[in-house]
C-alpha cells in the first residue's frame, strides 16, 4: 500500500504539469521528472521500510525504468552514462537518507511526512519548469530535489557531472549529514550538523 502511494504521488505530481504551456520545451522536462520520481519512491519507500538501502535500490530501479522508457521515446540523450548514474545513485541515497530519517522520527508515520515534502517539492520543482523565473532561486537552492534535477540534467545535456559539483555535493554531504542524526537519535544536537550541510 505504501509502495502504491509512493508511486501515486510521483505520478499525480508528474500528471499534473500544464503540459499545454508554451515555453520549455518536453525534453527539459527530463531532469524534473527524474528527481521528483527518484524522491518519491526513495523517500516514501524508505520511511515505509525504515530501511535506506530499500529506498535507494527501488529508487535506483525506478531510475533504471524511467532511463528505458525515455531511451524508447527518444528524450534522453546522454554521453557518459557513468555520470548519470553518480548523480542518480547520489540523488537517491540522499533521498533515501531522509526518508528512514522521518521512520527514525515519526515510526509509522513518518511516510506520510515524506508524502508532504515529496509533493510539496514536486509542486516548488515543476512551477519553475513550467513557468521560469516565478521562483526566487533563493527558494530552488534550497531544494535537493532541485539539486538533483540540475545535477541529472547536466549528465543529460551531455555536460557531464563536473558542470555540477556544488550540487552532487550538497546532496551527498546532506545525506551524510541526515545519517548522522539518524545514527545519533534520539540526541538533538545533530540535527545542527544536518541543517548546517543543508543550508552551506
Amino acid at each position: 500500500a505504501v509502495m502504491m502511494a509512493a508511486v501515486a504521488v510521483s505520478a499525480l505530481a508528474t500528471g499534473a504539469l500544464p503540459h499545454r504551456l508554451a515555453g520549455p520545451s518536453i525534453a527539459s522536462l527530463v531532469g524534473p521528472v527524474f528527481a521528483v520520481w527518484l524522491m518519491g519512491i526513495g523517500m516514501i519507500s524508505a520511511a515505509a521500510a525504515g530501511r535506506l538501502w530499500i529506498g535507494i535500490a527501488l529508487a535506483v530501479l525506478t531510475a533504471v525504468i524511467l532511463a528505458a522508457m525515455l531511451r524508447l521515446a527518444g528524450l534522453m540523450f546522454t554521453a557518459d552514462l557513468s555520470a548519470t548514474a553518480l548523480a542518480v545513485l547520489i540523488a537517491s541515497a540522499s533521498f533515501a537518507a531522509r526518508g528512514t530519517l522521518f521512520a527514525r522520527s515519526a515510526g509509522r508515520r513518518g511516510w506520510w511526512i515524506a508524502v508532504g515534502v515529496v509533493a510539496g517539492e514536486a509542486a516548488v520543482l515543476f512551477t519553475a519548469w513550467a513557468m521560469p523565473g516565478s521562483l526566487p532561486n533563493s527558494l530552488l537552492a534550497l531544494l535537493p530535489a532541485q539539486w538533483a534535477n540540475t545535477a541529472i540534467t547536466a549528465t543529460f545535456n551531455q555536460v557531464g557531472t563536473r558542470f555540477a559539483p556544488a550540487e552532487l555535493s550538497a546532496l551527498a554531504a546532506t545525506a551524510a549529514a541526515t545519517l548522522l542524526v539518524v545514527r545519533l537519535w534520539p540526541r538533538r544536537w545533530p540535527y545542527i550538523v544536518m541543517f548546517t550541510a543543508w543550508l552551506a
